[in-house]
């Protein structure tokens, strides 16, 4: 897949506790400005997300390397692969070259008005 997104990460204050380590519940927050820009990308190259949704059914990640606080660090976003209806994101917390947090991501498109799963939109497969 072509689009990978890069999200530069501002640490706060809050993400970090007592041994200068970036908390795993603030890593999830990064991963989620991740997706947020992913989203923001394709919104305007196509205009889709207003009528199709997408939520989170599944997420696992996995902890490779401490992150402290000052570290430069930045998430990579990008769509794994895509079903019928869902579409699994890779994203990574880097530091550098090095991947210290990786997660996938499960995400099923969902039509708001009928409250059911449905199709993920050709036109995002195509700009993904």
């Amino acid at each position: 897949m072509a689009l990978k997104i890069k999200t530069p990460i501002q640490m706060r204050f809050s993400d970090v506790d007592s041994f200068s380590h970036v908390s795993n519940v603030a890593q999830q927050v990064y991963f989620d400005l991740g997706k947020t820009d992913l989203f923001r990308e394709l919104w305007l190259r196509c205009g889709e997300l207003d009528r199709v949704p997408a939520v989170a059914v599944s997420v696992k990640t996995d902890f490779m390397a401490q992150i402290f606080f000052g570290d430069e660090i930045y998430v990579t976003t990008e769509v794994e692969k895509f079903g019928h209806k869902s579409f699994t994101l890779r994203q990574c917390i880097m530091r550098g070259e090095e991947c210290c947090t990786k997660s996938q991501t499960v995400m099923v498109c969902f039509d708001k008005s009928r409250g059911e799963s449905c199709l993920v939109p050709e036109v995002w497969k195509q700009i993904i």
